[in-house]
């Protein structure tokens, strides 16, 4: 500990959330953490989101690979250079948390559902995520909803990941963003970075059943061929 800045650690004892507080002391203690670590130690599911956490108070975390229990290669976090704290800092600090207004905003214009995935869901299962990553587009104001969206936690968690392993990550090109899937859902041209685009379809209630006769039909690990098939083939 005593290798940091007074400074940089003054800043360390100032974040008191509980997830980026674990990571935080952990490398303090250790000199890093591993993803094996905070899933195992803190039961965190989702590493990246909970780096992230820290990341967004402006400190500089540094991701590099390292050999896990069992030999294959697993992500490793440290600090990174203090000075960078600085470059990051009065954005970071900015950060606020989304109210609940804003939320009930976005359910009264587009309703209770995620954007991702166009279910209808609870209300209290849905959060609120800002559609251009807040470490590349920044803060909005929150009367302007159309800069955030509705998330289910498992499409939340899917957008973190893939944004933190985008080429844009480190590019942080707000008009790429603006482009994306994970962004704008309802008209993108590339999803992080490819040129793909996806369509998530859900099966519910009576729906199931069809479901169940589409597995039994192509087999799991083909479904999706099959549903492109017999579209191609309709749509022919």
């Amino acid at each position: 500990m005593n290798n940091y800045p007074k400074e940089f650690l003054d800043l360390l004892k100032t974040i008191t959330a509980k997830r980026p507080r674990t990571v935080i002391q952990h490398i303090l203690k250790n000199g890093y953490i591993t993803s094996q670590e905070l899933k195992d130690i803190y039961g965190y599911n989702h590493p990246p989101r909970a780096i992230r956490d820290v990341r967004e108070y402006g400190i500089p975390v540094i991701t590099y690979r390292i050999p896990g229990v069992d030999g294959r290669s697993i992500a490793a976090y440290k600090f990174g250079d203090p000075k960078d704290t600085k470059n990051i800092l009065s954005k970071a600090a900015g950060r606020t948390v989304l109210s609940k207004a804003l939320k009930q905003a976005l359910i009264e214009k587009y309703g209770s559902k995620c954007f991702i995935y166009m279910e209808e869901m609870d209300e209290g299962v849905l959060q609120v995520d800002h559609r251009i990553p807040y470490e590349i587009g920044g803060e909005h104001d929150e009367k302007d909803i159309d800069c955030f969206m509705l998330l289910s936690p498992s499409a939340n968690r899917a957008k973190s990941w893939t944004c933190e392993h985008c080429e844009n990550w480190d590019r942080k090109d707000k008009g790429f963003c603006l482009r994306c899937f994970w962004a704008h859902p309802e008209n993108y041209e590339h999803i992080a970075g490819k040129i793909e685009k996806v369509i998530s379809i859900i099966f519910t209630g009576d729906e199931i059943e069809d479901y169940n006769k589409l597995i039994k039909l192509s087999g799991e690990e083909t479904a999706q061929g099959t549903i492109k098939k017999l579209l191609h083939e309709h749509l022919s």
